[in-house]
């Protein structure tokens, strides 16, 4: 279950950097619920998945979907600037987030 939580909390974290970035500096009321919204909820569920992981895990795995997502949101949706290097950078993050699960034994 612990996995499932970790899973959850780093797609609201995706969630809620779009969010935070729609929100206009917190000047629009919807994004700006939105982002504390499930900014609080994935903070929750990160928590919960914390009491069975490690924290190094744990936080790496939660940033990881996180910084991944955004970026592909931010090319996807936002029209950002997609390069190489930048695909080889998410693509390094992801080799880390595969290793770092391997790596873990507990739940």
């Amino acid at each position: 279950m612990a996995w499932l939580y970790l899973l959850t909390a780093g797609v609201l974290e995706v969630v809620w950097a779009y969010a935070l970035k729609q929100s206009d500096g917190f000047t629009k009321f919807g994004p700006s619920v939105v982002t504390l919204t499930t900014a609080i909820a994935s903070f929750v569920l990160l928590s919960l998945a914390m009491k069975s992981l490690p924290l190094g895990t744990a936080y790496v795995i939660w940033t990881g979907i996180g910084a991944v997502g955004a970026f592909v949101i931010g090319v996807i949706v936002l029209g950002e600037h997609m390069s190489a290097v930048r695909v080889a950078a998410a693509v390094l993050i992801v080799c880390g987030l595969v290793m770092m699960k391997l790596s873990t034994s507990d739940a």
